[in-house]
């Protein structure tokens, strides 16, 4: 596995790569887990070659989140991702992302709106900014992306398709279904915040939730089963719950019954951490 860290090298590596066969990218911030080792391999089984990057993006990170305390693990994770059979790992400093007089933003209306996007400000312009010049940094035949994040994903395939992109064509922007721990926790980074007794709590949200979807799949109204999901959440142990919404998988639209692309979105808080899950009815 090669390591880059200038655009420069990068063009050159990954034209060569391009002659010899397919690249598939999956793009990361690093702070690797079982999750993201399953994009890798998905990527592996698609295509000739796999590229990950690793970039902490700071134009992501909001006024109130800690951009300075995001997990750091370039080496351990280089270690794995080279176990993996990754072909290239792209780790760019800053500088080489957003240079000196950089200006240019990508805002992606509707599927941005709601959900994390209420909450966080900002957010989905700054994934969109950066998945777009990864994409154009590496030119991939396809991208790799979990759905545990799914809003993130709507907003870079509506993004890709809006402006035309080619590599990847919108249609080789792939999801990935979410990874769970033994006890349903879907897999994030944020989990490593958490005390031993903030894990214990944050089990019941993927419970909680399979007991909403079951209510929803039967026809019962969101309003009063998601209302209820949110009360048992925080009697579990939450702090808060953000939002628990029922949405169209495709464009993100909220409805008041399921339909049948319908899945149930859901943020929490456990003291500083936010953990978010989605799941599809059915």
């Amino acid at each position: 596995m090669k390591t880059i860290t200038t655009l420069d090298e990068l063009r050159r590596v990954t034209a060569a790569i391009r002659s010899k066969g397919s690249l598939a990218l999956v793009p990361t911030m690093g702070a690797l887990h079982e999750g993201h080792l399953t994009l890798v391999r998905a990527a592996r089984e698609a295509a000739g070659h796999v590229a990950v990057s690793i970039f902490v993006n700071p134009r992501q990170f909001g006024a109130n989140e800690d951009l300075d305390a995001y997990p750091r693990q370039l080496a351990r994770d280089s270690d794995l991702l080279e176990t993996e059979g990754v072909t290239l790992l792209w780790a760019p400093p800053p500088s080489e992302v957003y240079p000196e007089g950089y200006a240019t933003n990508i805002s992606v209306a509707k599927v941005s709106e709601g959900l994390c996007g209420a909450d966080r400000p900002g957010h989905f312009d700054g994934v969109a900014t950066v998945v777009c010049k990864l994409f154009n940094q590496v030119r991939p035949d396809m991208a790799f992306f979990g759905e545990k994040d799914w809003q993130q994903l709507a907003v870079i395939r509506r993004m890709a398709r809006d402006l035309d992109l080619t590599r990847p064509h919108v249609d080789a922007i792939h999801g990935v279904p979410i990874v769970r721990e033994a006890d349903g926790l879907a897999m994030s980074s944020r989990n490593a915040y958490l005390s031993p007794d903030q894990r214990a709590v944050a089990a019941a949200l993927p419970e909680a939730m399979r007991r909403a979807i079951a209510r929803l799949g039967g026809g019962e109204a969101a309003g009063p089963v998601l209302a209820e999901l949110s009360s048992e959440l925080v009697e579990t142990g939450f702090d808060s719950v953000d939002y628990a919404e029922l949405r169209r998988g495709g464009d993100l639209a909220p409805v008041g019954v399921a339909e049948q692309d319908s899945r149930l979105f859901v943020a929490a808080r456990i003291g500083r951490t936010r953990l978010i899950d989605n799941m599809p009815l059915g």
